[in-house]
């Protein structure tokens, strides 16, 4: 079964009207076991608050959303690093996709987004991690993405588990 999403950068002034809905996501993320900064006892006050910060942040950053039929299923943003002596670099962060739009292809559309949007901004080099292990990890090999290294016990599941993280990067353009 496939579903339709559409694809749109938020302004900041929208992203902080859609901080209630990229909360969901992010709380629907960290319940279901995703390490993304986050732990289990994350209220939905202080999921606004992160995406409101988010939106808020001056630092060039693009704010991506799947949206679907029934709202704001996912997102992504792509955050230009800010040494002057890397214009060319970019993070990916918070990739979320909430459980009811799984294995539909959001994720995808999300980082092929994230990707065309980098090299709008001049960014054709990426860089992101994810825990080892994850359906995440395989997402990014299958979209091309080049696996730098692993580094144990990097950061905390939601329940407090250690997790390794999986260094990812994306030479975009060449």
């Amino acid at each position: 079964m496939t579903t339709s999403f559409s694809i749109r950068r938020l302004v900041p002034a929208e992203a902080r009207q859609a901080a209630s809905a990229l909360a969901d996501v992010l709380a629907d993320c960290v319940a279901g076991g995703a390490s993304v900064s986050f732990m289990a006892d994350l209220t939905h006050a202080d999921a606004e608050a992160f995406w409101r910060d988010q939106a808020d942040a001056d630092d060039g950053r693009a704010i991506l959303v799947a949206e679907d039929e029934s709202g704001i299923a996912g997102v992504v943003q792509v955050i230009p690093a800010w040494p002057p002596n890397q214009p060319h670099r970019a993070d990916i962060s918070k990739l979320l996709v909430h459980r009811r739009a799984r294995g539909h292809g959001a994720a995808k559309a999300l980082m092929g987004a994230a990707e065309d949007h980098a090299l709008a901004m001049g960014r054709t080099l990426l860089t992101l991690d994810t825990v080892q292990g994850s359906a995440a990890e395989a997402l990014y090999t299958g979209l091309g993405w080049t696996r730098m290294g692993v580094i144990p016990d990097y950061a905390l599941m939601p329940d407090g588990a250690l997790a390794a993280t999986v260094v990812f990067f994306k030479a975009l353009g060449r």
